[in-house]
């Protein structure tokens, strides 16, 4: 078996499942996902996403869980962020020989992906999220770019994607096609008002939104904003962020990155 305890925000733990089930079908292993409620991310799996038949979830509320320490004390191999990096090659993919040399139960913890992801169906929208992600991307029309500005701690975010960046890059996508609506997703609502006066009448956004990562609504929300980037035509995005390339990645649409 595997047990997998993905770590950071929404997007990193995606991407973490979405290789551990990778590795769970190569090696013919069920998978377990521990799911830990935190300041990072307190909101439940099932509060997120419909039930899943792929692999198991169980909801731990700290690193000190006894679910959590025995399946880390009884695995015969433990992985870390170090190991996985220092055996994934350039394509991505854990290397072979090493994935096949890992014996027994593997416990492995990192918001680290190992496995490019091939599709997401592994996360549909639980029901009520998807009526509101439904709801917003019904005003989208076939014009609408996704604009994703990530600030607060992401620091090469915000030191590579400027604002100025992404009003230009806004700015060439409405002198292409002058029906051009944007779905803006930021966690910063001084950034939301500046795109909003550079662009009166063409933002749309969630503006009732939690930003709160220490509640379920701020998660939902964000899982909200996702779904809905990854409903445009294409995104302008920001450097560094693993939001920014699920977003895109979901739907394989295209991607512009601010500042490169």
């Amino acid at each position: 078996m595997i047990i997998i305890q993905p770590s950071g925000g929404l997007c990193n733990r995606i991407r973490v499942i979405n290789s551990g089930w990778k590795l769970a079908r190569a090696r013919q292993e069920k998978l377990l996902v521990l799911w830990n409620c935190n300041p990072e991310l307190n909101c439940p799996f099932d509060a997120l996403f419909r039930p899943v038949t792929d692999f198991r979830v169980t909801s731990i509320r700290s690193v000190a869980d006894p679910r959590k320490l025995f399946y880390q004390k009884t695995a015969r191999t433990r992985l870390t962020n170090e190991d996985l990096l220092a055996h994934r090659g350039p394509d991505g993919k854990l290397d072979e020989a090493y994935a096949r040399s890992l014996k027994g139960n593997l416990y492995i913890f990192t918001w680290e992906w190992f496995y490019p992801a091939e599709d997401y169906h592994l996360f549909i929208p639980a029901e009520p999220l998807q009526k509101r992600i439904s709801a917003m991307t019904a005003r989208f029309g076939p014009s609408c770019v996704g604009v994703h500005i990530r600030r607060t701690d992401n620091q090469p975010a915000i030191g590579k994607s400027s604002t100025d960046a992404f009003i230009h890059l806004m700015q060439r996508e409405l002198d292409a096609a002058a029906d051009t609506v944007f779905y803006l997703a930021t966690d910063d609502l001084a950034e939301e008002a500046r795109i909003r006066e550079a662009f009166p009448g063409r933002i749309l956004s969630n503006r009732e939104r939690c930003l709160r990562r220490d509640s379920r609504e701020g998660i939902q929300d964000a899982l909200l904003d996702l779904y809905s980037l990854a409903s445009t035509r294409k995104i302008i995005g920001s450097y560094f962020s693993s939001f920014t390339d699920i977003a895109a990645d979901i739907r394989k649409i295209p991607l512009v990155i601010a500042g490169e």
